[in-house]
C-alpha cells in the first residue's frame, strides 16, 4: 500500500483544519504540526510521503525546516510543497534553494492542492536507469554516478536532469521544462529553471548541460573537456 501520510505544517489552526479535512476526504492520512519543532518530530516518527510547509512561522521558519527535512534519512525523499502568503520571486527561489519540490501561494484552493498531490504521485512512478560513457543517472537513488563518485540530487534536480538526458542533444525551452517538471498549474517563475540548472552544473559538471541563448537547455552525453 502506498504511503498516504501528509505532514501539514502551519501556525494557523484554521488552515490546518481545512487542509486536514480535504486530505482525509481524498484518503490521505494528515499529520498536523503548528511549528517547526513539532514538524521535525512528526516527520522522523512517521516518515510522510509529502510535506505541506508554511514559510512564515515563529521559531524555526519553513526554510530551515525544509533544510533539516532534506538532511534527515526519513524525509530525504519526501515531496515538500511550500504554502505561503509571500508571492515575491525571491521567496520562491529561496524555497527551491532550501530543497522544496513545489510552491503554492495562499489562500490555498483545496481542489488545486489535491490536484497537485495527485500529479506528484503520478510522477513518482519508477524510471529506468540512463547510462552514458562515464556517467550513470540512477532513479532509485536520485543520484548520478560519475567516475566512481555518487552525486546525490534533490528530487527536482533529478527530474530536470532526467528530462534533459532522456533526449540527448534536444533543446528544451524554459516553458517546456516548467510544464514538464513542475506542471502546467504550478506557481513558479521561469528563473526557477535557471536556479536548478545552475545547481546541476555545480554537481555533475557544467559541460553536460549546454545553453543556447533564446532557445533553451540541452544535455550533452559526450562533452568535450573545457580548455
Amino acid at each position: 500500500m502506498p504511503n498516504r501520510k501528509v505532514l501539514v505544517v502551519d501556525d494557523e489552526p484554521d488552515v490546518l483544519e481545512i487542509l486536514a479535512y480535504n486530505l482525509r476526504q481524498e484518503g490521505y492520512e494528515p499529520l498536523l504540526a503548528e511549528n517547526g519543532e513539532e514538524a521535525l518530530a512528526l516527520a522522523q516518527r512517521h516518515q510522510p510521503a509529502m510535506v505541506l510547509l508554511d514559510i512564515m512561522m515563529p521559531g524555526i521558519d519553513g526554510l530551515e525546516v525544509c533544510r533539516r527535512l532534506r538532511a534527515l534519512p526519513e524525509t530525504r525523499e519526501s515531496y515538500i510543497i511550500f504554502l505561503t502568503a509571500r508571492a515575491e520571486e525571491y521567496a520562491e527561489l529561496a524555497g527551491f534553494e532550501a530543497g522544496a519540490d513545489d510552491y503554492l501561494v495562499k489562500p490555498i484552493r483545496p481542489k488545486a492542492l489535491l490536484s497537485r498531490l495527485k500529479a506528484l504521485a503520478r510522477r513518482a512512478t519508477p524510471l529506468q536507469k540512463l547510462q552514458f560513457i562515464g556517467l550513470e543517472i540512477v532513479p532509485e537513488e536520485y543520484a548520478v554516478h560519475k567516475q566512481g563518485q555518487v552525486i546525490p540530487l534533490s528530487k527536482k534536480e533529478f527530474e530536470l536532469l532526467f528530462a534533459l538526458a532522456s533526449k540527448p542533444y534536444k533543446y528544451f525551452s524554459r516553458d517546456m521544462l516548467l510544464d514538464r517538471i513542475w506542471g502546467p498549474e504550478s506557481y513558479v517563475v521561469p528563473r526557477t529553471v535557471d536556479v536548478h540548472i545552475k545547481k546541476l552544473r555545480e554537481k555533475i559538471g557544467a559541460e553536460y548541460i549546454e545553453t543556447l541563448k533564446g532557445v533553451g537547455y540541452r544535455f550533452v552525453p559526450d562533452p568535450q573537456p573545457h580548455k
